[in-house]
């Protein structure tokens, strides 16, 4: 055979592994029996050398932001074929429990990896003892609330396996995890994977494949006009790829691997579907087969557990659920900082400005580069003073400090009167500033507002009434009227956080 020179040869290897790659995901319509076999070969090695026992081990795989209500729509609908023959042979039975708020992965982490939920009092919260605004999907500030949840027992300690989760549950292995990324060097598992030519041609067809359905989708949801709709382009068009594709992968190479290994517990979250239905919406299709694609990965683990040294346990959990709905600043032309700007006559307001889905991708750089990212330290933006910096040490009453700080995450606004210490309550907010609380809880954008009164404690403030935790009283309109069962509960639980505040 004659070979014309190195670069031919080259792209004609790559077009025949992008070739066979495409062939294989046809001939076998996406089933994983292929991707099994290969996670066993490359993991033959630990067969003869890992003893085998009767212990079993455990197996948490986590479905980012996936609603129970969803979830059985799917298994009905047949889109999670292993859950659902799971369910059938008994093996697995389907629990729903309620996330308090917030709802929000780092909080549900915080609990079921360390037991201490009430430490995270949202996705993002201003500190007023230090000025500083905390924002869990950086490295850093994870690592920082890890530092106050752990006591070193955490879920995964003795010997558990952390893989693409926000905290590490004190693992023995943290891998792609927030709290420990780049802390403990480069992780070894890219170079491996660019290494596997199986692994890398098949990552990269399906990734590219990926961009090219977010391009289509994304310009189908603008022709047909659907509302309510997110922006769907810029690094969203390639941190979909990367995500849904790339690091689905990576997780579950990672993930076979430490089973083959006998890990006694692994932890690993998939972030698949939440990451598209924060932008295509949490029912659209291309969410729905995010779903699919996470029961592949299912199927697939489920064949490796025959090969593993000890038997595995498989616990399918999610951390939080989602609602379809519009922005508050689509449903209402303005912002919540602005609404509060002008209940409070032109105070200065500043709020929070961070792409959640940032994290996923700045983790997952760190973690596989040799040093920690240049991350910038967590701001707000004073859009109308730029010199007024919360995150300055300043004492608490410091005049440098802006009036208020809003920080948003989800449809959960924490408030906060910066130049204030601790917490405010009920009085002092109505005699700085007079008609806030009332123009916040008249407004049809806002379910409730909860602050504390130095009379009654705890108190959910509605347009029409209000209600005491403490003992339940109700004046006027139950203000909770609407918001379920768990409602009270959630509320009072959150007041008893020891995290700062709201307001």
């Amino acid at each position: 055979m004659h070979v014309a020179g190195f670069w031919p040869a080259f792209w004609a290897s790559w077009l025949v592994a992008a070739l066979v790659s495409v062939g294989l995901w046809a001939i076998t319509a996406g089933q994983a029996g292929t991707v099994t076999e290969h996670l066993l070969r490359v993991n033959r090695r630990f067969r003869s050398t890992v003893p085998r026992t009767a212990t079993p081990g455990v197996v948490m795989i986590q479905i980012d932001g996936l609603s129970a209500p969803l979830a059985r729509w799917a298994l009905e609908a047949g889109n999670l074929p292993t859950l659902g023959r799971w369910l059938r042979d008994g093996s697995h039975t389907l629990t729903e429990w309620h996330a308090q708020l917030p709802a929000t992965t780092p909080a549900s982490q915080a609990g079921l990896l360390h037991g201490a939920s009430d430490q995270v009092p949202a996705f993002r919260w201003y500190e007023k003892t230090t000025g500083r605004l905390v924002v869990t999907n950086r490295p850093k500030d994870s690592a920082l609330v890890e530092s106050r949840c752990s006591d070193g027992r955490g879920l995964l300690a003795g010997g558990g396996v952390s893989v693409s989760n926000v905290f590490s549950g004190d693992a023995g292995t943290s891998l792609l995890t927030m709290s420990t990324a780049g802390s403990r060097g480069p992780s070894g598992y890219l170079s491996t994977y660019l290494l596997d030519p199986f692994g890398l041609t098949r990552s990269l067809v399906l990734t590219v494949g990926e961009i090219v359905k977010e391009l289509y989708q994304a310009r189908r949801q603008r022709l047909r006009d659907v509302h309510p709709r997110m922006r769907r382009g810029g690094w969203y068009v390639l941190l979909r790829g990367a995500t849904n594709v790339l690091l689905r992968h990576l997780n579950l190479a990672i993930v076979a691997e430490h089973m083959m290994r006998g890990s006694p517990s692994i932890f690993c979250d998939f972030v698949d579907y939440d990451e598209i239905a924060h932008h295509a919406g949490p029912a659209r299709p291309e969410a729905l087969a995010a779903l699919e694609g996470i029961d592949g990965v299912l199927a697939t683990l489920e064949r490796v557990a025959t090969a593993a040294p000890r038997p595995y346990l498989f616990v399918v959990l999610s951390d939080h659920g989602q609602s379809q709905g519009a922005t508050f600043a689509q449903r209402y032309g303005v912002r919540l900082e602005e609404l509060i700007g002008r209940l409070t006559a032109g105070v200065p307001v500043v709020a929070t400005r961070d792409d959640e889905q940032e994290g996923r991708a700045r983790a997952l750089r760190t973690d596989l580069t040799a040093g920690p990212d240049p991350e910038p330290e967590p701001d707000v933006e004073a859009e109308r003073d730029p010199e007024a910096r919360p995150d300055r040490p300043d004492s608490p009453n410091s005049s440098a400090r802006p009036e208020i700080v809003v920080a948003s995450s989800g449809n959960l606004s924490l408030v906060y009167l910066a130049r204030l210490p601790g917490r405010v309550t009920l009085e002092e907010i109505e005699e700085r500033h007079p008609g806030l609380l009332d123009g916040l809880t008249g407004h049809p954008g806002i379910g409730w507002v909860l602050v504390r009164s130095r009379e009654h404690g705890a108190v959910v403030l509605g347009g029409a009434g209000r209600r005491r935790l403490r003992d339940g009283h109700v004046t006027g309109r139950d203000p909770l009227l609407g918001f379920g069962p768990h409602a009270a509960g959630t509320c009072a639980g959150t007041t008893a956080s020891r995290t700062p505040a709201t307001w």
